[in-house]
């Protein structure tokens, strides 16, 4: 990371935040700095891909209603309980 790429911020946190950050920061040999950049760049992580997930249902419920293709949860319940018996099996078919 380049110094021209890092920008400053600030934030406002408690006192029993802050003191629990720097018990934790003395304890894992890092700077209470180097926590917090660590759990946001974690956080930003796991939202992006539960985003991305939540963006990839309401595509795949969109394409439900306009095709009408769909499986039943009949048909998906027998198929996964197949692969976890150890058989090697291709996802039901999807129908109207």
């Amino acid at each position: 990371m380049t110094a021209a790429a890092v920008h400053p911020v600030s934030i406002k946190i408690d006192e029993d935040t802050k003191a629990r950050m720097k018990r934790l920061a003395d304890a894992r040999h890092r700077t209470s700095h180097w926590l917090m950049r660590e759990a946001i760049a974690q956080y930003v992580d796991r939202e992006e891909k539960r985003e991305a997930f939540r963006q990839d249902t309401f595509k795949a419920w969109e394409t439900v209603r306009t095709t009408g293709l769909h499986a039943t949860a009949e048909e998906v319940e027998a198929w996964l309980a197949r692969l976890e018996q150890g058989h090697e099996l291709e996802p039901p078919t999807c129908h109207v």
